[in-house]
This record gives C-alpha cells, sequence and structure tokens, in this order.
C-alpha cells in the first residue's frame, strides 16, 4: 500500500536520514571476487552474498566486514553456492557478532555445504601453514543456522520482503528482490540469461524495481553463440586425444563443470566407435557427492533434463563414460585422455599438479573454460608464459598447447545491456567487474540512454564507496474494521488508532485493535510520589479550590489513619501524616492525564501560596482563654482563615482582571480598596467585603458580574457565596453572622434574598450601592 517516488541521489541537505538508501560495496567493488554488497535503508541493514576473493588467501581474501558492524545487520542473502559469493558465510556467522537470518536456495544449501568443505581441505593441504578461515566444526554450526526459501517463495523479516527469481548462473542460482517501505531493489549476483542443457536462464520478476544492482562481469564483451562454442570446444578436446596427448581442464569441483561433464558424455555416446576407449575423469573430493547432489536437484533444473528423464528413464547425471576419482591415481602417464580437475584457477590442487606434469610436453593441451580472476594462475596463462613456477620451486616451461573457450555462465554485454533495458530502473548500480571493463560499460549505458525517454543514472562504485540514494514516499493506511464500512467523503476526518508495523500502515476504531492488529488493549496504572510534608487540611483545601468538593475515604492501619482524595472520579491523591509525600494513583488516559497533571502542580504548589502561609502561622491567638496550658492551645487544630481574609485575597487578584477592562484603576496602599474610574465616573470597591460604592448605575452594572465572576472562580469552596445579585438590583450590606450561626446555604441565600429586598424598599433615591456575601 506504502507508492514511493523516487528522487534519486540528490546534492541536497537531507531532513531524514532514514530517507536515504545507501549501497556499499564491501568486496566486488570494481573487481571480481568476494562479492558482499550491504544495502542500509529506514533503519534496515540486508547483506547481499557473502565470498572470498580467490587471489588472495586467510583474511586477506574476505571483504570488508569492518565497515558495517555485523550486530546491525539484519539479513544476509546469498544468491549462489560459488566461493566468491557464500565461501565467507561461516565465518561472518561464527566469529562475529552478527545474529540477523542468513537465506539460501534449497539446492544452495545443499551444494554449498560440500563445496565449503573443499575450501577447508584444499587451503589447508596446499600451504605449509592453514590460511583457512574457519574448521570444519564451525562450517557445520553456521550450516545449521542456514534457512531455505524456494523460487518465488515471498518472504518477510521485521519489514523486509524478499522473493528469489532464477538467475540461469549455476544450480540454485538466485537474484533476489528486496522491497523495504515500498523500494524495491533487484539484486542479480551473477545470472545468465542462456538456457543449457541443465539449467532455466535468468527470469525478469516482472515489477517495476527502483534500483538494479547487476554483475558487470564481462564489460561490453559479447560470447560466442553457445553451438559455436560447443562445436569449437568439442573439435580441440578431439584433436588433443587423436595425437594421443592430455587434455587439461580445470573446473570448479560445483557449477559449470556438470554442463561440461553433459556435453562431454553426450559427444563420447554419439561417437562411442572412435571415443570409447578414451578415458574421461573428474578428479575432485567432491566428485561424487556433487554428482549424487545433481541427481537429486534434477526436478529443479531445466525443461530439457526433465524431459530427458522421462523419455529414457535415466537420470542424466548417471555417467557411462565419465569415471569420479579423487586423486591422481588413475590418471595414465601417457595419452589420450581427459581429466576436468579443480580448482578452476590453477593456484593449487590437483589441477595444478597436473599442469606441471603436463606443460613440458606439446600434444598436451590445457583448456580453460571459465572466467578467471586477476592475479590467478589461470589469468596469467591465458596472457602467455614460457614457463611456470612450480609448487614446489623452479621453474617448469609451458609447452602445452593453451586456449580459452568459456562456458562461464555470466551474461556478456549484450545481454546485460538488454536485461537493464527490460527492468528500466531509474538507478542501476554495476558490481562483479574490473575496473577496466566496468567503467567501459558505465560509459556505454550513459550515453546510449542520454536524451532518451529512459533517464538512466549509472554508478560504479569502488570497493568501501557508499553511494546514497534518496527516496521519499507517501505513508498510505489500510482503513480496516468498522471505519471502512462507510466511505468518507471527500476531505472528512476519519478518526482512529494508527498502527504501524514493519513500514505497513493500518487504521482501526479500538474496538477492531485486537481483531486486526493483534494488539490487545491493556490499562496501564500510573503511581507517582509528590514530595509534601504539610497538613490533610492544607491539602484538601487546595484541591477543593480548584477540583470542587472532593469524596474522602480513609483507611486504618498500625501506623494511623491514611486519606484518600478522589479527582474526577479518576486521580486517587493518598497522604499519610508520617509520610513526607503524597501519592497520586491513575488509570491512564488522556483526560486522567490531565488530571493527574493538574493535581501534581497543585501539591507541588501548595506551600509557596499566600493561603498556606496564613493557614501554617502561629495558631494561638495571643490572649489566654481560661484555663488550659500554652502547650495545650498549640496543639489545636488551625482554623480555616476568615471570610474577609479570603475575599482580601480575593481582592488582590480581582484588581488584576479590572485592569484589563478598564483603563484606570488604583488600588490604595493601606486598606487594599479599589477605585475604577471612568469616563469621570468612579466606583471604590471595599477589599474587605468587597462591596462595589458608585454613583453611577451603569458603572455598578459593569462592575458587580467581575466582581462576582472572579470571586466564584477564586472564592475557597468552604466559604461557598450566597446567592449573588443581580447587576442592576443595588444589594444592602450584609450584617455580620454571630459566631454561633451555623446555617447551610439554602437558608443563608434566602436570609440574604430577605434582607436585600427589605433594604431595597427604604433606599429610595439614596446611593446605588452592591455588596457580595460569603457564608463562613
Amino acid at each position: 500500500m506504502t507508492s514511493v517516488a523516487l528522487s534519486g541521489a540528490q546534492a541536497i541537505p537531507i531532513e531524514d536520514s532514514d530517507d536515504l538508501l545507501r549501497i556499499t560495496p564491501l568486496g566486488a567493488g570494481r573487481e571480481v571476487g568476494r562479492s558482499c554488497i550491504v544495502l542500509q535503508y529506514k533503519g534496515k541493514t540486508i547483506m547481499l552474498d557473502c565470498g572470498l576473493h580467490a587471489g588472495h588467501e586467510g583474511i586477506n581474501s574476505l571483504p570488508f566486514f569492518d565497515l558495517v558492524e555485523p550486530e546491525t545487520v539484519d539479513l544476509l542473502l546469498v544468491t549462489h553456492f560459488h566461493i566468491d559469493h557464500a565461501a565467507a558465510v561461516p565465518y561472518y556467522l561464527e566469529k562475529t557478532p552478527f545474529r540477523g537470518r542468513t537465506f539460501m536456495t534449497r539446492p544452495t544449501k545443499g551444494v554449498f555445504r560440500w563445496l565449503a568443505t573443499d575450501y577447508i581441505r584444499v587451503t589447508n593441504t596446499s600451504n605449509s601453514e592453514s590460511t583457512a578461515l574457519y574448521t570444519e566444526a564451525e562450517l557445520i554450526s553456521a550450516h545449521a543456522k542456514i534457512e531455505e526459501i524456494d523460487v518465488h517463495q515471498q518472504t518477510e523479516v521485521n519489514g523486509i520482503k524478499f522473493t528469489a527469481y532464477n538467475a540461469g548462473h549455476v544450480l540454485g542460482a538466485a537474484m533476489f528482490l528486496i522491497e523495504i517501505a515500498g523500494v524495491k531493489i533487484l539484486y542479480t549476483g551473477d545470472y545468465s540469461r542462456e538456457e543449457d542443457r541443465h539449467l532455466v536462464p535468468a527470469e525478469n520478476p516482472g515489477v517495476s524495481v527502483d534500483v538494479l544492482i547487476t554483475e558487470s562481469t564481462y564489460g561490453l564483451h559479447n560470447h560466442e553463440p553457445r553451438v559455436d562454442r560447443e562445436r569449437a570446444f568439442m573439435k580441440q578436446v578431439r584433436d588433443v586425444v587423436r595425437k594421443r596427448g592430455n587434455c587439461l581442464l580445470p573446473v570448479t569441483a560445483l557449477g559449470r563443470t556438470q554442463e561440461l561433464l553433459l556435453i562431454l558424455e553426450e559427444h563420447w555416446s554419439r561417437n562411442a566407435n572412435e571415443m570409447d576407449k578414451v578415458p574421461i575423469l573428474f578428479i575432485s573430493a567432491l566428485g561424487k557427492a556433487g554428482t549424487r547432489l545433481y541427481r537429486n536437484y534434477v526436478m529443479d533444473m531445466s525443461q530439457r533434463i526433465r524431459r530427458q528423464l522421462n523419455r529414457t528413464g535415466r537420470n542424466p547425471f548417471d555417467f557411462r563414460y565419465i569415471k569420479t576419482r579423487t586423486g591422481l591415481g588413475d590418471v595414465p602417464d601417457s595419452g589420450p585422455c581427459v581429466v576436468l580437475a579443480t580448482p578452476g584457477m590453477l593456484q593449487s590442487g590437483v589441477s595444478r599438479q597436473l599442469l606441471e606434469r603436463w606443460a613440458p610436453r606439446p600434444e598436451n593441451a590445457l583448456i580453460i573454460t571459465g572466467y578467471s580472476v586477476e592475479g590467478t594462475l589461470a589469468r596469467e596463462i591465458n596472457n602467455s608464459m614460457e614457463d611456470i613456477q612450480a609448487l614446489s620451486g623452479g621453474r617448469i616451461p609451458l609447452r602445452l598447447a593453451v586456449s580459452n573457450i568459456s562456458f562461464s555462465a555470466h551474461v556478456d554485454g549484450a545481454q546485460n545491456c538488454a536485461f537493464i533495458d527490460e527492468i528500466r530502473a531509474p538507478v542501476v548500480v554495476l558490481v562483479h567487474g574490473e575496473e577496466n571493463t566496468m567503467m567501459r560499460l558505465r560509459a556505454n549505458l550513459v550515453d546510449k540512454y542520454k536524451g532518451s525517454n529512459y533517464e538512466l543514472t549509472v554508478h560504479a562504485p569502488r570497493r568501501g564507496e557508499t553511494i546514497e540514494l534518496r527516496f521519499r514516499g507517501e505513508k498510505t493506511a489500510r482503513v480496516m474494521g468498522a471505519l471502512a464500512t462507510k466511505v468518507p467523503a471527500d476531505g472528512a476526518v476519519v478518526a482512529g488508532i494508527l498502527v504501524e508495523k514493519d513500514f505497513n500502515y493500518r487504521l482501526v476504531g479500538p474496538a477492531d485493535l485486537l481483531e486486526f492488529t493483534g494488539i490487545a488493549p491493556v490499562v496501564v496504572e500510573q503511581q507517582q510520589r509528590v514530595p509534601y510534608a504539610s497538613s490533610f487540611e492544607l491539602l484538601r483545601l487546595h484541591l477543593e479550590q480548584m477540583f470542587g468538593e472532593l469524596p474522602l475515604t480513609t483507611e486504618t492501619s498500625s501506623e494511623g489513619v491514611t486519606s484518600i482524595l478522589r479527582v474526577y472520579d479518576s486521580v486517587d491523591v493518598t497522604h499519610a501524616p508520617w509520610r513526607t509525600y503524597v501519592e497520586v494513583e491513575w488509570e491512564s488516559d488522556l483526560m486522567s492525564d490531565m488530571a493527574a497533571d493538574s493535581v501534581v502542580a497543585v501539591v507541588l504548589n501548595i506551600e509557596s501560596c499566600p493561603a498556606s502561609v496564613k493557614l501554617t502561622q502561629s495558631r494561638g491567638c495571643g490572649h489566654s482563654h481560661g484555663s488550659g496550658s500554652e502547650e495545650q492551645a498549640a496543639d489545636e487544630p488551625p482554623t480555616l482563615p476568615a471570610r474577609t481574609d479570603a475575599n482580601r485575597e480575593i481582592a488582590d487578584k480581582l484588581a488584576v482582571f479590572l485592569q484589563q477592562q478598564f483603563s484606570q484603576v488604583d488600588v490604595a496602599d493601606d486598606s487594599g480598596s479599589i477605585t475604577v474610574q471612568l469616563n469621570g465616573q468612579s466606583a471604590e470597591i471595599d477589599a474587605e467585603t468587597l462591596e462595589v460604592r458608585t454613583d453611577s448605575p451603569v458603572l455598578l452594572s459593569r462592575i458587580v458580574p467581575i466582581v462576582a465572576q472572579v470571586s466564584r472562580a477564586l472564592r475557597p469552596l468552604s466559604h461557598r457565596a450566597v446567592a449573588l445579585p443581580e447587576p442592576a438590583t443595588p444589594l444592602a450590606p450584609e450584617p455580620e453572622p454571630s459566631p454561633d450561626h451555623k446555617g447551610d446555604g439554602e437558608d443563608m441565600a434566602s436570609s440574604s434574598d430577605d434582607d436585600n429586598d427589605d433594604d431595597d424598599a427604604g433606599q429610595g433615591t439614596s446611593t446605588p450601592q452592591a455588596k457580595l456575601a460569603g457564608d463562613q
């Protein structure tokens, strides 16, 4: 549902670094070998392939792992089992802090185990000191952690979606389509667009791709047609054996070797009379195990192989003319014979031993059938040499015929360009190619599409260089549940709970939260301790001034009585005399959180309030009341402030309100009375009684409502006012109630109204006056 529009690489300030897609080759950046590409986007990190460099040994052959923290890598995706793409996986899984998940296709995982085992064996036997990066035990442990996936199976891990597609390079080879927050990246790995005897060609995923990361092994070089290559290959092999020479084919244990075996088997069976006596030997420690694996994965191969199996009932990998061996024991001293031996780069092993044995004789031949990495003996021999360095020391003359007929299952220049044109991604990143060939391909692509309707940006990063591409997308949420039953009008506001998980957004109502998101609502109970050392009476006074009359409950324990006030039926305020704090408890929601914040604010400001200062002053009255000691008088509970004290405090604040309404307001320093002047008329407000005196009925009608409103807002609830007068009806001063008077609010209001009526009747045309009466 998330739609993302590509902005491309931009040299402008980035507001959110998560909008940057970073692509860093830890290996295979302007080189062939140790493929390892890291993607970083939206806080996710994916590693694509994890191989070794055939031209180096030990630690030097590893990708530059130190450029990315292993703990941050979420996912490792391996495209195929070749050493330069997968052989560093055990090292990364067992000897670094990487704790992410690793995925391969089922055939890749099956073959990888045997190929990595052969790497350990060859490395340990070819050098006086072992340079193997891991042990057999570490390989077994790492292999158990690898998860299998099938072609066309979409998998999601922590918001990263990825799907494997056929790559056609070797058995089980896959290209990966990765999607993060709507941005799609296609990584080809090594791929081939040709269908041969046993593999299907690489496929186009058929979806819109934002970034294409593709190999550039052959640059602009184009292969000969497959049929022509096979014909030239078999002609050279026949020419050698007819001269009773030995033909050496250096190969990898698994991969393109099986294609060569199928070609040789087919030719020998067609020419059995001539070739029957010429042995074909496949010498590899993994030869038998590899052939057995290929027999088991026939159903993962091309239609041609499956049709052959159905037609003959014989597995195509049950060879009649090819013998699999593990050593040199069955190799004849003199020809003719054809030997396929590992490793393919001639750096060590059986292929190197046979080369040194057969190199001095001109009737022998060396046919290099795959890609030769720079820095290996296979590459050097291709460049013409007169002699070679022997593993035991000294030089050996190189007199055998050397030819190169590539059966490498990599796309050539034309095929790669055609695939790029099919995918039409706005950004192409070239990897897995030597610098010169890669840069020529890049220049060709830029020139080809310059000025066309295909706006293409091509990058060719070096090893360790990071490309940054900016993507900004609109977030789209799916409305689900009861909210989706009615289509909102344009511009309407839809309210609900927005749930984001793994870059997917859902808008649901609270009642549908569990059903559609799996999130169960919970109640959060909050508790806060607020420092407080004063009395409960003072606490209650201030809270009721703010929130009105509060219900009180008490709990008795061995320590004493605990008092609990409940605010808005949601917040409990607990006071215990022996504690130096007040506990505020509530179940969290919007309204309760606001109420709790207000309660905390009130408690924190109690002791600095003027009323609190008065309440906590000396509790004695300063004269004797007869019997009883001073200690007894000091122990008497504090009394609430007198009504006039409360009115005086109100008057202090009333002046501020009046100044907002009238241009001239003066406060007397001695009495605190307030004088208001307007248009030549004046009114005086008594600070003790809040009585308003003025000759102007108009001014009186304006001031009395202000005094009434301020009084209602600020007067303590324990001093509740009686019914307030209408602005146009002057009220006479209320007689001070006797100390013994204890009427309730209703009785006092009635009495006050009667007194006011009598005063009105006797005033006649006297000066209008108004007084706000309060109840003690």
